[in-house]
This record gives structure tokens, sequence and C-alpha cells, in this order.
């Protein structure tokens, strides 16, 4: 199926068409006619599978229709989202698809001074995608006002309320309109994400694409099983056999990332770590040289990475064995998209086991075991 397919406006369509976007993914297939109607929307969706599209294209469609009168520009739609990575993506997606309408929009995060934030929302905005900390700080500061929000947008549900936002949430949702239309999309369904998806939706439809573990059948998947003391080697080794491809490097912790990263640049690798410690504008900077190809080489721990969308990203290598068996779905399955092929690399010690145990049991199947070189 066809964007044109979906009957998009005139304006939105020639966005589309300038970004070469022609095909609709199956979550845009499923939520955006849904979302056209005004109906909340529960979405069961990775990143990775277009549904920012899927939500953003319906609220662009819906607020270009409606004049403001008098020439004010309230906030009349919020998308808020776990981390400033990805508010910063959503923002710009709306920057592509919104090109040819007079809708006005902004991003609001944190780790960064307010003062620029605070000058937009002055001119007046018609979307806000926001993290919710500063949210609050600038509501309470009386920067920000909810009053005339008609749209309201709960991205990765699941990541937020793995990071604690939902008490964040919860006390924003007193805030707004009670009619409204509510989206809620999140990876996965945990009892947390269960109950507040209850609270914020009304007769929503559920949309859902790509069982959680399947995303793993389409990406090539490599196992070494290594002592803890030999995986920089193994990674060297690695790293060398895949030499000229994008690489996203997965480690446990912020102090493993750096480390593995000041390794890395010793032997004369350039890469870069991205972690909650980081500055936001390094943290930006690193992807920035990632897409420029000044770097082809990023370690990054898991919090710091989700929302994270590296184009034809070639190969993911899990230094440590994720704690939650979920999270290797969710790591793995940043490359091998739209068509393209993807691998990926687990270094699995013994103290891992356990964890690779869940991992198989999720997926299903048996991860390939190759020799390590000696």
């Amino acid at each position: 199926m066809t964007f044109k397919e979906l009957n998009i406006s005139r304006s939105v369509m020639k966005a589309l068409e300038e970004k070469k976007y022609a095909l609709v993914t199956p979550i845009q297939q499923q939520a955006i006619p849904v979302g056209l109607t005004g109906r909340d929307i529960l979405g069961i969706a990775q990143t990775g599978t277009g549904k920012t599209a899927a939500f953003a294209i319906p609220i662009i469609e819906q607020l270009a229709a409606v004049s403001i009168k008098g020439g004010s520009c309230p906030i009349r739609a919020l998308i808020l989202t776990p981390t400033r990575e990805l508010a910063i993506q959503i923002d710009e997606a709306f920057t592509d698809y919104g090109k040819y309408t007079r809708l006005r929009h902004t991003v609001i995060y944190g780790g960064v001074p307010q003062n620029s934030q605070v000058r937009m929302l002055k001119s007046g905005v018609d979307i806000l995608i926001a993290t919710p900390g500063r949210l609050l700080d600038l509501i309470k500061q009386g920067f920000v006002h909810l009053q005339s929000v008609t749209h309201l947008v709960l991205d990765e549900a699941d990541r937020m309320l793995d990071m604690g936002f939902i008490h964040d949430v919860r006390t924003l949702v007193p805030m707004l309109p009670k009619e409204r239309q509510t989206m809620l999309f999140s990876a996965t369904m945990p009892a947390g994400v269960e109950k507040i998806s209850k609270t914020l939706l009304r007769n929503p439809k559920k949309v859902e694409v790509t069982p959680e573990a399947s995303v793993v059948d389409t990406i090539e998947q490599n196992l070494f099983m290594v002592e803890k003391m030999n995986k920089i080697g193994l990674l060297l080794n690695v790293l060398d056999s895949q030499y000229g491809k994008s690489v996203l490097i997965f480690s446990r912790t912020k102090h493993g990332a750096d480390k593995i990263a000041k390794t890395l640049n010793q032997h004369k690798i350039r890469c870069e770590a991205i972690h909650g410690n980081k500055s936001q504008n390094a943290r930006q900077t690193a992807l920035k040289d990632m897409k420029t190809g000044r770097i082809h080489i990023i370690v990054a721990t898991d919090i710091a990475a989700r929302g994270i969308d590296i184009a034809n990203l070639g190969v993911v290598i899990n230094y440590d064995i994720p704690e939650v068996a979920e999270t290797y779905v969710h790591r793995i399955g940043r490359t091998g998209r739209a068509g393209n092929t993807g691998i990926a690399f687990s270094f699995c010690s013994k103290e891992e086991y356990g964890l690779l145990n869940d991992i198989q049991h999720l997926t299903g199947r048996k991860i390939p075991t190759l020799a390590v070189p000696a």
C-alpha cells in the first residue's frame, strides 16, 4: 500500500513525496486511517516500524484542517516521549511531514538551557514534543499551558515505565482537557503500561504489528562464547571483519561504554560513547558524526540508545548480554530495517549463560555459535 491510497491531503502528500516516502508500513496502514477519524489508539509496535508517521500524519491532517481565530497559537497537540534523542527525532519528523502546512512545532527536553525553548513557546506552537521532566518544569514556571490540547501521544510507554516517568505522566494528565484524542504506543505491554492505558484511553482501537520475538528472524545472528577478559580482543577482531559498516555496540553500564570507547580509540578505531552521563551536546555530536560518516562506531547503553535511529545500520554487537531478554530484541532490531540486511554478534561469558537462555527461550530459536578467532 502507498500513502496515496490513504487519502492523505495534498500538502502532506507533497512533503512525503519529496522525502521519497511512498510505501506504508504495517503500523501506518492500520493506525493512520483510525487516527484520522479521531479515535483513541493503543499501538503495539517497536522502534523502527514507522510509528512516528502513524501518529504524526493524523495529527497534522486534523490540526491543519482547523483554523484558529484571532491569530493565536495555543498548544493543540502534546507528544510525550522518554528520551531527548527520540524527542528530537519526532520533531524532525513533524518538520518533514508538515513542511507545507502552517503548523508550528517545537521540542523541549532537559539537559540543556531552557532559554531557547522558552522563546519558541512564547512565539506560539501548535504541536509540542516533550520529555516529561522538562515539561513539568516549564509548566510550573508558567511557560506551558495545556488547556487547548486536543491530541495527546504517549510514545515508548514501556520505556517511560522503565525510566520512572509514569508518575510524571499521571501528574500531567489532569492538566489536559478530557475531550481529546489519545494515542499510546509501546513495544511491549507490561502490567504498568496496561494499567495506564486504561486510564488514558477511551474505547481505543488496538493496532499491533510484529510480535516481539519475530523481528529477529530477519537478522543474521551470531554468538561467541568467550571469557570476560577476552571480550575486548574479540571485539577488535569482529570490527576488523566488519570494516566499513556502521556499528552500534551495546554495553550494560556507562563505565563499560566509556572503557570500550577509550580502548577502541587507543587502537586508532574512531568511535564515541553515549550514555546518561554524557551532555546532550556530546550525544548529539556523536549521532551527527555517525550520520556524516566521520565515525562508524557508537558504544551505547540501552537507555541512551532507545529511540536512536541510525540509517542503514549494518551491525549490532552485544558486548554484554542484556539482563532482560526483550532488550535483546530491541537491540538487534536496530539493524536490518527497511529491507536492508543486518547482522548481530553477541559476546557471552560464563556469568551470562542464564541471560542467554532467557533470550533463546523468548525468541524460540538457538543462536548459532561461532568459533572465537585465534
